[in-house]
């Protein structure tokens, strides 16, 4: 177990807890060994950076890329409970270009016809990345992908599978261009699962008629990721914090990324770089939104302001 570690390099993923040191991994494995004989462990990727795409390909290997994503919860343990934004807004042209290349790599390796996902870690430092899922079916991102860029993925996905190319499919929306050439994006998609709303007394709890995901397109991150919030609960009006104090242990707590807990830590004066070391979200997102926050607050300063003249 000590070799594993060392050769990973710390931190590891010790089933399931992380361990960020040699003092906290002896008395771990001594703990486990002592229930079983087998241990494993892995290389941790807490922070790294978690992308996907989108590719389709045919029988002919006509592959294009469909579109891509970024979580902006780093890592996150599946893709139905984290927070993602299309296309992604923090990979470097080249990191961009590389993960493409991959994903078509791995999709003519395995000689899948139809449509496919490709998921990746990619390392905020480096270059260095993991291929760590690879969906070869129709999902929910599926789903999202196709929204966002009005290809339509399972009736291609479809079409492919009877034999026809990319090249003599039409595209199901404009029925202009063909279904080889890859969509291109003018605006921006957030995808928001639900949260607890146990904390906000203005938010209805009445089983309605409510989405198990939210999803906003728009110009800007800022109005896309606003809308998200607002579609969780009708009485919910954004990116609000808590009345309540906060711990840095909320802040990275590794169960879940919640936002709210980030909005209530700018409204206390945690700083960008403060947060990044706390939760590792890409610091880029921070700093959007802490101008949600500021915006909020010059509103609020204004409007009392204004009903005191």
């Amino acid at each position: 177990a000590l070799t594993s570690a060392k050769q990973f390099g710390y931190p590891v993923l010790v089933r399931s807890r992380f361990v960020s040191n040699l003092e906290e991994l002896i008395p771990l494995v001594n703990s486990a060994l002592a229930q079983s004989s087998q241990l494993l462990i892995c290389k941790s990727l807490k922070g790294w950076k978690k992308v996907e795409y989108e590719v389709v390909r045919d029988q002919y290997d006509n592959c294009i890329m469909v579109c891509n994503r970024e979580n902006i919860d780093p890592t996150a343990p599946l893709s139905d409970q984290s927070i993602v934004v299309v296309p992604s807004q923090t990979l470097s042209s080249d990191e961009f270009n590389l993960l493409r290349s991959i994903s078509i790599k791995v999709v003519r390796h395995l000689g899948i016809v139809g449509q496919c996902n490709v998921q990746f870690a990619l390392n905020p430092l480096s270059v260095e990345y993991y291929i760590i899922k690879v969906n070869i079916r129709l999902t929910r991102s599926s789903a999202l992908a196709s929204r966002v860029t009005g290809y339509p993925l399972g009736y291609i996905t479809t079409k492919l599978a009877l034999g026809m190319s990319l090249i003599d499919l039409k595209n199901h929306i404009t029925y202009e261009t063909y279904s080889c050439f890859e969509p291109t994006l003018d605006c921006i998609a957030i995808k928001i699962p639900p949260w607890d709303l146990k904390q906000f007394v203005q938010c209805s709890h009445q089983i309605g008629m409510k989405s198990i995901e939210v999803v906003a397109i728009s110009r800007s991150f800022e109005e896309a990721f606003q809308k998200c919030l607002r579609m969780v609960d009708e009485n919910f009006s954004g990116f609000e914090s808590y009345e309540r104090t906060i711990t840095d242990d909320e802040i990275s707590s590794v169960a879940d990324v919640n936002l709210f807990i980030l909005a209530t830590a700018f409204h206390r004066g945690y700083t960008i770089e403060r947060l990044y070391q706390l939760t590792q979200i890409d610091r880029w997102f921070l700093y959007k939104f802490q101008a949600i926050i500021q915006f909020r607050v010059h509103r609020f300063h204004d409007k009392l302001c204004t009903n005191n003249l």
